[in-house]
């Protein structure tokens, strides 16, 4: 913040967001991370931080030993041989699909392993995509504790509509 503010124009400025890039693009923004139930499409955890904080450092902090699922899919930002570690060990199946670089693209087989791996990932992004005709993840407020309370009351109302759509098809939601 720079020292010459005001008090009252210090009062206006959110400091709590960092400057991240995106697909090339600057973003002053939070990050909202989910750990979705593969069955049933429900929003189990939510770690809401800010734009600058990789991926990678809140990965563990979503798992959830009671999903559904000991399946873990994840994109091409997560892998590690640590993580596969502790995922095995704990009794999950990693899923998490590969990437290459300029100098060594990947193979046909991973190519095809990323493919199978990217048809249960949909099923995260219906959830996003329901999400976004809800308003989206945009907040318009200050500070990470508004915007946390605002993207989980988004989150629950996700998921009482989600569990309305299961109670009317007679699927059970647990």
């Amino acid at each position: 913040m720079p020292n010459g503010y005001t008090a009252l124009k210090r009062a206006q400025k959110d400091v709590d967001p960092k400057w991240t890039k995106k697909l090339g693009k600057g973003h002053f923004s939070y990050k909202l991370y989910a750990n979705i139930d593969k069955r049933h499409k429900l929003v189990r955890k939510v770690i809401i931080t800010h734009g600058a904080v990789a991926d990678t450092t809140v990965f563990e902090d979503l798992l959830d030993p009671s999903n559904t699922s000991p399946d873990l899919y994840a994109d091409r930002g997560y892998p590690s041989t640590e993580q596969d570690a502790t995922l095995t060990g704990a009794g999950g199946r990693v899923h998490i699909q590969r990437k290459g670089s300029a100098t060594k693209p990947i193979s046909q087989t991973q190519k095809q392993h990323n493919m199978r791996i990217a048809t249960p990932r949909a099923r995260v992004k219906h959830v996003f995509g329901a999400m976004r005709h809800m308003g989206g993840k945009l907040v318009r407020c200050m500070r990470i504790v508004r915007a946390t309370f605002a993207l989980n009351l988004k989150t629950a109302s996700y998921n009482l509509q989600r569990l309305v759509y299961l109670k009317k098809r007679d699927l059970p939601a647990f």
